[in-house]
């Protein structure tokens, strides 16, 4: 767990305590705040929500990240590094939304989550639906809430993989039907009254910080969000607060302040401490940075082509094609033509390696024939834009009623990382076979990281199939070294890969001689086409 410089409780400018001394850890109880009985009356719970969103373009159809999420994993394709988990605790209305909301914004990184624990009470029972609704159900207290869910949810999240929220209805006190899907954290924030309440959720936080508001401050946003949005009159609200919401705040959320690591007074108004927080989150994001399209240059090459590798037979037909569409004088249109021809190909080939099984029907001449059939659930195609989104029309010209997945990957131009920038997957993905498609695999980091994807939305690494007209054998060995599992499927190997990371002898920039645009200078074969935004 990463802490801050051992300050011991020192005041910084008046205006925040920093505490890293080792008193108060998360050892010193089993359960940090043991559900003790105070005879209080319950109140009703409230919620806040945080629209702070990270940097993004929105279209009619699609959203994509103006900065993209670096790789999370290394060349073995294993998961290397863990989202960075900020727990903010606080009594109620002491600003820990708006915190925050700042932290998002004095951030400035994509892919940053907001995990709310109001989205985590547990599902009353028809007798504490009938206490909630007369305000006879102790929201407030920990066992209001499902941490054994929680603490897998935050688990799997900060491991980099998608996780389904639940979203809690107030007014049924259940939750809804749907729940909502979240994947892709640099950074989680997570906040909640008991955020500290749970010494194994506590071992997951890589900064505690707690919001510590003045009560009367605490006492007037009360006021006048119950009497100006609820209708309130002034003496019931301050009734409440004394006999429900003062008492709880002292007995389970008061006590959680000494395991912080960072106690920040005055809420959101505290900009010297936000901006601190936000400098050693940089930090700590900088100490995780990876490199690996260049550890991919470099490792596992020289080795035979894996056996997962399987290449479209070079008939004369095939070599011909491949003539047409690698001669640098051929029109826009011949390339096209021949590019579908050679990925209706490719799609067959790569459908022969789904599962099957016997299936005996019957011949119009009352015959027994006995043949085969898929053996799966669903067949999904995935398509890494923009190139491979040119060998969808072949899947659906062969798999009826086929999903279609897409993820988009840009190279970042100051680090020549791949970065994830978008991705829509079909629902219930994990349980299908995918064919995961791209043009041309050059040092494979692009195709690695759609793979990443894919076993992280719970994807079967033998369920998935990489098919790509063109390949290098640089991509092959990476590809194949990282997941053994996966099926590749290619027209053609090339042996080379230059310093700009060209396919040698290559076939060019796919995408835009397949739709009429001009390529960058700096462009690579496995290069995201679309603008640079």
């Amino acid at each position: 767990m990463n802490s801050l410089p051992a300050y011991s409780g020192a005041r910084i400018s008046g205006c925040w305590t920093l505490r890293s001394d080792g008193s108060g850890g998360e050892g010193s109880l089993d359960r940090l705040l043991p559900s003790v009985s105070t005879g209080l009356s319950p109140r009703k719970r409230t919620t806040s929500q945080c629209k702070s969103e990270p940097p993004l373009l929105r279209t009619s159809k699609r959203t994509i990240y103006t900065a993209g999420r670096p790789p999370w994993y290394n060349e073995h394709g294993t998961q290397s590094k863990e989202a960075f988990v900020i727990g903010l605790c606080g009594g109620s209305a002491s600003g820990k939304t708006t915190v925050a909301r700042k932290i998002i914004e004095a951030l400035d990184v994509p892919w940053v989550v907001l995990l709310s624990m109001d989205s985590f009470y547990k599902v009353l029972s028809q007798d504490q639906q009938i206490r909630a609704a007369s305000n006879d159900y102790n929201f407030d207290h920990p066992d209001a809430f499902d941490f054994d869910l929680l603490t897998h949810t935050l688990r799997k999240l900060k491991q980099g993989k998608s996780v389904k929220i639940p979203v809690y209805d107030f007014t049924t006190h259940g939750r809804q039907k749907e729940w909502k899907t979240v994947y892709g954290a640099s950074v989680i924030i997570f906040e909640g009254i008991m955020s500290f309440a749970d010494k194994e959720l506590l071992q997951l936080l890589d900064m505690k910080i707690f919001v510590d508001t003045d009560s009367d401050i605490r006492l007037v946003r009360r006021l006048r969000r119950d009497i100006s949005e609820r209708g309130r009159d002034i003496e019931g609200v301050i009734k409440q607060y004394n006999k429900f919401v003062k008492p709880a705040f002292e007995q389970y959320i008061e006590p959680t302040m000494r395991l912080a690591d960072i106690v920040v007074p005055r809420g959101g108004g505290n900009m010297v401490a936000i901006d601190l927080i936000v400098q050693h989150v940089h930090s700590q994001l900088e100490e995780r940075e990876l490199s690996v399209r260049a550890a991919l240059a470099s490792a596992h090459q020289a080795q035979p082509l894996p056996q997962t590798l399987s290449v479209l037979e070079s008939t004369p037909q095939v070599r011909g094609m491949h003539t047409i569409i690698r001669n640098k004088e051929t029109s826009r249109d011949e390339f096209i033509f021949y590019s579908k021809r050679l990925m209706r190909l490719l799609i067959e080939r790569a459908l022969s390696f789904l599962p099957s099984q016997v299936h005996i029907v019957q011949t119009p001449q009352g015959e027994d024939y006995e043949g085969r059939t898929f053996h799966g659930k669903r067949i999904t195609g995935v398509s890494i834009l923009r190139a491979g989104e040119t060998m969808e029309p072949a899947l659906r010209a062969v798999c009826k009623d086929v999903r279609i997945g897409k993820i988009l990957i840009q190279t970042n131009q100051d680090t020549g990382e791949p970065e994830l920038h978008y991705l829509r997957l079909p629902k219930d993905i994990s349980e299908d076979h995918v064919i995961l498609m791209d043009c041309t695999v050059s040092t494979g980091a692009a195709a690695m990281m759609a793979v990443r994807v894919l076993l992280d939305h719970d994807v079967q690494e033998d369920k998935i199939l990489l098919v790509s007209l063109l390949m290098a054998e640089m991509g092959v060995h990476s590809v194949a070294y990282a997941f053994p599992q996966v099926k590749i499927i290619t027209t053609a190997v090339d042996k080379k890969v230059n310093d700009l990371f060209h396919i040698i002898p290559g076939i060019g920039n796919f995408g835009d001689r397949y739709f009429g645009t001009d390529a960058p200078p700096d462009w690579s074969d496995e290069e995201m086409d679309e603008p640079r935004y």
